[in-house]
């Protein structure tokens, strides 16, 4: 399941928690993540994965979504993934709850 990779990898590589839902109590800076997408060609899987940064400001937000990126991106040398393509990114911060986010989309083959 590439949800669990993933975050078998950011728990090893990354410096701040990663979730695949939002915790109870987060903390000041974090990343979510969501598969939005998906399919299979001749037998490897493909996803499309949405991840979220959260933190105390958008400066920090956007620094941790380079930091983010410059870690997934090092994935394609992980046995388990074939390709980490950076699809998009951008301020994504949530009008309502006024958090401070980036987002950035990723397409993996594994």
């Amino acid at each position: 399941m590439i949800e669990e990779i993933i975050k078998n990898y950011l728990d090893g590589h990354f410096t701040e928690p990663s979730f695949l839902e939002r915790p109870e109590n987060p903390p000041e800076r974090y990343i979510i993540f969501e598969k939005t997408g998906g399919s299979e060609t001749n037998h490897i899987d493909s996803a499309t994965i949405a991840f979220q940064c959260y933190a105390e400001s958008l400066y920090e937000a956007a620094k941790l979504n380079v930091k983010l990126k410059a870690c997934l991106n090092e994935m394609i040398y992980f046995t388990d993934i074939s390709k980490a393509k950076l699809n998009s990114d951008y301020n994504f911060t949530d009008p309502e709850t006024k958090e401070y986010r980036y987002q950035a989309i990723y397409d993996f083959k594994y």
